[in-house]
């Protein structure tokens, strides 16, 4: 572009001209008569002399070998002679553009790009070129890049990730995309873009316009295909042939929505659980299945209708999909073996728009069997309370306990006391018929409770016990009487006058009566006339003492003791007699005690106390001694001979022909059976025998004094049960039981066992010949039971 001067351009700017010269600082415009001189020559020359120059436009993206020509500057006092030297200074000067400072011509001898930089602001101006004064002020001038179609449109935020709900319908927004063209929209079509769909159809579609993808195929199915990609293209130049093109891809998921109602894997469950299950255990779980997901999918389980909607329960898992069957009351098998459940499962979130499509609800039926577990025995009651007063005789029946098998099979129980509820063995309880007696004598102010722990045991089964507590309150008997309570001495001043309270005395009581403790004081009856002392009832269960008289002294008497009688008001009456002892002190004139030792008057003034601790020492010394001799001359004396020695001639040994040897040769000592009451005082010797159990004389005692009977039956019952207790605490009571070992009788013996205890044959039906088979050791038997009129008469034992 070559920019000459023109005449109506020229006249134009050179008032603008002028203007920016008388702006200019002097800096700029050299010497003072320099500038008188280019000022003159302005105003002389005004309308000739002005720049020539214009807006240079030049196109992006030049791919030439030479240097891309621009423009052309020229100045009006340029004559051609080469005297004018053009400069160029501003944006890219001298790197992007350059200029011949002869002719004024423009190059660029870089490759211009519109999209790094549109335009450049240069300026130019001429000066002479010897003297290098400016001829003309510096001019402004602009270079703008031409754009062309060098860029593509882009998506800058892809690929895209967008979801819409399934079975929407055609023309349902999904996501809208937005392509960018780097090109300058304002010159020609270079950024005017157009979309178009290139995959994904025809589940989707774009607007050419505006990139909004919508749906275009109705009822798309999640359940079916859930994931779907599509690729949209944006073009350039309107979409026109020789356009540039960018693509992006779109991932689409189809969202969830509750379009399927939900359905049981099974139409029957079989479930077993064991009547042992507590209350919470699981007892199985179900499913109703359901296409759909996430909240779509939740679950909420009820049971609607069966016989166990009683006994179980169901709820919903943490997922909200399975429902949980528990068990919500015990269960039993021998009541009930088996239940039928009827269980609904339904959505928990619908979708309004889809309910033609329910019900969403589906319906299953859960057949629940009992397992039956062979259980422990059952008490009638859970625990049990007695009331007992303290007098009770030995024997006494307490309580009778009941327990049964609760299985089919209802096997015998057996009773028994928890020795751990009862140590010191107050109690003993019947074997078979559950009463619990008593076996020693009560007392309410030692123990007040009894806690008992009865066991009910299977025969069958022993390891299937159950526990009953029983709860034994003693209940108080008038049975102890009252006596002073902490004390039993008080003290009397010398100055003391008749009529003063000395002491106020108080009764303590162990029983504790209903109606509470009223206790009657009085002087013993040795004491009624007691000349110093006299006693004051105040009715309060208190008493006051008093002096009768004054002019007390230590030295005329220290101690006076004054027996108290005191009873309670409970039937039977007790009473007792305490001992108050009064001793005489000197007191100062406030009544507080000085001294009540009266050793100042009992010894001499020359014997002090060290010197009478010397002699009590004495005296100490000389009892050891004697104590020592005595001792010596009493192991001097020849031992003493034992019974045991003395009538040694007299025990019995026994032997038998079917014992164990050695153990059969243990001897007794019968001189014990002469007189067994002297027996007890032998605590050296003890006894070799075996303890029964208190629960094993439930065999030999009568049931109809166990459950009862006439006062003389219960003293005897009684009677006997306490002499027993005696006779098994008591190491040295005769007689004294040995065990015996017999090693031919039992399961190891060619005999096996001889006992007849359970057997279930009668004596009439056995035959004993087969005893001619065992050898010489049985030949008595065999000589014995092989006759008949013996066998019949006697019978095996």
């Amino acid at each position: 572009v070559s920019c000459r001067p023109r005449g109506l351009f020229a006249r134009t700017l050179l008032p603008v001209a002028l203007g920016i010269l008388t702006l200019l600082p002097h800096s700029l415009l050299g010497t003072p008569a320099e500038e008188e001189h280019v000022r003159n020559s302005a105003l002389l020359q005004r309308a000739k002399r002005s720049w020539v120059w214009n807006q240079f436009f030049v196109l992006e993206e030049y791919t030439g070998l030479e240097p891309l020509y621009i423009g052309k500057l020229h100045s009006d006092m340029d004559k051609g002679d080469g005297s004018i030297k053009y400069i160029l200074t501003g944006e890219g000067a001298g790197t992007t553009f350059t200029i011949d400072d002869s002719t004024g011509d423009i190059h660029a001898i870089q490759r211009l790009d519109r999209e790094v930089k549109a335009q450049y602001i240069l300026r130019a101006q001429a000066r002479n070129r010897l003297t290098d004064r400016p001829l003309e002020p510096e001019s402004e001038f602009i270079v703008k890049i031409q754009d062309i179609n060098d860029n593509e449109p882009r998506f800058l935020d892809g690929p895209y990730q967008a979801t819409v709900p399934e079975m929407s319908k055609i023309g349902t927004s999904v996501i809208q995309l937005t392509a960018t063209d780097a090109d300058d929209p304002t010159y020609g079509n270079s950024a005017r873009v157009v979309y178009s769909i290139l995959e994904g159809q025809p589940y989707f579609s774009v607007d050419a316009k505006t990139g909004v993808v919508r749906v275009s195929l109705a009822d798309m199915d999640r359940e079916t295909r859930e994931n779907y990609t599509v690729v949209i293209q944006a073009k350039d130049m309107g979409g026109q042939l020789g356009g540039l093109a960018g693509t992006t891809t779109i991932n689409i998921t189809l969202s969830d929505i509750n379009d399927n109602p939900p359905m049981f894997d099974q139409r029957l469950y079989q479930m077993s659980i064991p009547e042992s299950a507590p209350v919470g255990s699981v007892v199985g779980r179900i499913w109703a299945k359901d296409r759909d997901i996430g909240v779509n999918a939740e679950m909420k389980y009820s049971i609607i209708d069966g016989d166990g909607r009683d006994t179980f329960d169901i709820s919903t898992d943490p997922t909200n999909l399975f429902g949980i069957i528990t068990v919500k009351k015990p269960l039993n098998f021998e009541n009930k073996p088996s239940y039928t459940l009827k269980v609904e499962g339904a959505n928990t979130h619908l979708d309004p728009a889809f309910r033609h499509r329910g019900p969403f609800k589906d319906v299953t039926i859960v057949h629940v069997s009992i397992e039956d577990v062979d259980e422990p025995p059952q008490f009638d009651l859970p625990a049990y309370y007695v009331e007992l007063p303290e007098d009770a005789e030995i024997g006494t029946m307490v309580k009778t306990v009941s327990a049964r098998d609760p299985d089919a099979a209802n096997n015998t129980v057996r009773y028994s006391i928890d020795r751990s509820s009862d140590p010191d063995k107050y109690f003993y309880i019947e074997i078979t018929s559950g009463s619990l007696m008593t076996v020693r004598s009560l007392d309410r102010e030692e123990v007040g409770w009894h806690n008992i722990t009865i066991l009910a045991m299977e025969m069958n089964n022993p390891t299937q016990i159950a526990s009953v507590s029983v709860a034994v309150r003693v209940l108080d008997v008038n049975d102890n009487p009252p006596s002073l309570m902490h004390y039993l001495e008080a003290y009397v001043c010398e100055n003391a006058k008749a009529g003063q309270l000395i002491q106020t005395v108080t009764a303590v009581d162990p029983d504790e009566p209903l109606g509470g403790q009223h206790f009657y004081y009085s002087l013993a009856p040795e004491a009624v006339n007691n000349p110093n002392f006299t006693l004051k009832d105040n009715q309060d269960n208190t008493a006051w003492i008093l002096t009768r008289r004054g002019g007390w002294s230590q030295q005329d008497q220290t101690v006076f003791y004054l027996p108290i009688f005191i009873s309670d008001g409970e039937q039977p009456v007790q009473s007792s007699t305490s001992t108050l002892t009064i001793r005489v002190c000197s007191c100062d004139q406030e009544g507080n005690v000085m001294s009540c030792n009266a050793e100042a008057y009992s010894l001499p003034a020359s014997l002090s106390r060290g010197a009478l601790i010397a002699i009590l020492a004495c005296i100490f010394v000389l009892l050891v001694m004697i104590l020592l001799m005595l001792s010596l001359r009493t192991h001097r004396k020849k031992p003493y001979l034992c019974d045991e020695e003395e009538n040694v001639h007299e025990n019995i040994v026994r032997y038998d022909d079917e014992g164990g040897g050695e153990e059969d040769t243990e001897a007794f000592d019968i001189a014990a059976m002469w007189n067994p009451r002297e027996a007890h005082h032998h605590l050296g010797k003890m006894r070799q025998d075996m303890l029964p159990e208190i629960e094993s004389l439930s065999r030999y005692v009568p049931q109809a004094c166990v459950m009862g009977g006439g006062s003389g039956d219960s003293n005897v019952h009684g009677y006997v049960l306490a002499k027993l207790l005696e006779a098994d605490m008591d190491p040295c009571a005769p007689p004294y039981d040995s065990l015996q070992t017999y090693a031919y009788e039992g399961e190891g013996s060619v005999a096996e066992s001889l006992s007849s205890l359970q057997s279930g044959t009668s004596n009439t039906d056995h035959e004993y010949d087969y005893l001619n088979d065992w050898g010489p050791r049985f030949k008595k038997l065999a000589e014995m039971y092989g006759r008949p009129d013996l066998a019949a008469s006697w019978g095996p034992r």
